[in-house]
């Protein structure tokens, strides 16, 4: 006699008008304007960056599933194309091939397969790959090709520091704020995209354009993106008033770096973030604290990566603390 078992999945059980790959689908097409611009302000590289990211990130998922988990390869659903999207996005184009490759391995052999694949996994992968490439090849990883020059090429023979580069070391010299902002292009080319950094950070008019489709097609709220944004810009402004000439203004750190890329589009992850409105405030608030105590006291320049992994692991507490009331209660 035939019988019917449930199949009962991980939670949250949520249902919508979106299949998986459609929900991808959108996200790609979101991610196409800072790619746009990525390409014009890098050149070429970024393209083949972006292009080695993805493949390989599709090939490691593919042989994963179907050699070693031996399991249906479920690369159709598009998540696989989205990691090595995000992932090229945190890397900066000059980046060797391989070194992008073994980012992809890391991403998906170690961020999302090893727990057992999409819906599983309780760090981002993409931010999995780009620490450790940032562990495992500091200088590579912080290596930075100037913008605007050698816009076709291959080879991207000038480099260029970071806006937050130029912060941390006139913070070690001891250098006020008010002289160093003169060695960085104004507010306006900072929103743009026309500055060093990596691909798809540079852009904050491109990467808002994304946040806005996003809102529109409802794959997203705002809670997450907009708390993240609005915690960096209250607590670095905090610093900002206690001493304006040793800490930089708020705009600076929302226009610099990964804040707006990790806010829109790393942080909202479905399977990485809290499931109520309340977790996904408290959950953004602590990306933004600590992005900023790392921006500011840290060894590193940036923090969104970082901060957004640590809030990663806080997230089954954080449910467990907002968890729903149950029906009939």
């Amino acid at each position: 006699m035939n019988q019917q078992f449930l199949n009962v999945s991980l939670s949250p059980h949520i249902k919508g008008p979106y299949s998986v790959p459609q929900l991808m689908g959108r996200v790609i097409a979101a991610l196409l304007p800072t790619l746009t611009v990525g390409f014009y302000v890098f050149g070429l590289r970024a393209l083949l960056v972006t292009a080695t990211a993805i493949i390989s990130a599709v090939i490691f998922e593919y042989l994963i599933q179907r050699f070693i988990l031996k399991v249906q390869p479920s690369i159709r659903d598009g998540s696989a194309v989205i990691t090595g999207m995000l992932l090229a996005f945190n890397l900066p184009s000059n980046l060797p091939w391989w070194m992008v490759v073994m980012g992809s391995l890391a991403a998906i052999g170690i961020g999302k397969m090893a727990f057992g694949g999409l819906g599983k996994n309780p760090f981002n992968p993409a931010l999995v790959g780009r620490v450790f490439l940032l562990v495992s090849f500091p200088a590579a990883m912080t290596t930075w090709p100037k913008p605007l020059l050698h816009r076709m090429s291959l080879t991207d023979g000038v480099t260029a520091a970071t806006p937050l580069g130029i912060l941390k070391e006139g913070m070690k010299a001891g250098e006020p704020f008010r002289e160093l902002v003169t060695q960085m292009p104004s507010y306006f080319d900072l929103f743009m995209g026309k500055m060093g950094g990596c691909i798809g950070e540079i852009s904050a008019l491109a990467l808002l354009l994304g946040f806005l489709y996003l809102l529109w097609k409802r794959v997203i709220t705002w809670h997450i993106p907009v708390t993240v944004i609005a915690s960096v810009f209250i607590f670095s402004g905090i610093f900002w008033l206690i001493n304006p000439d040793k800490y930089p203004d708020p705009v600076f750190h929302l226009l610099t770096g990964g804040v707006m890329l990790g806010a829109i589009f790393m942080a909202t992850d479905y399977v990485t973030s809290p499931m109520t409105k309340k977790g996904m405030l408290i959950f953004g608030a602590g990306i933004g604290l600590i992005t900023v105590m790392i921006r500011i006291f840290g060894a590193y320049p940036e923090g969104v990566s970082f901060a957004i992994l640590i809030m990663n692991a806080f997230v089954p507490l954080i449910n467990r603390y907002c968890k729903p009331h149950r029906f009939g209660e």
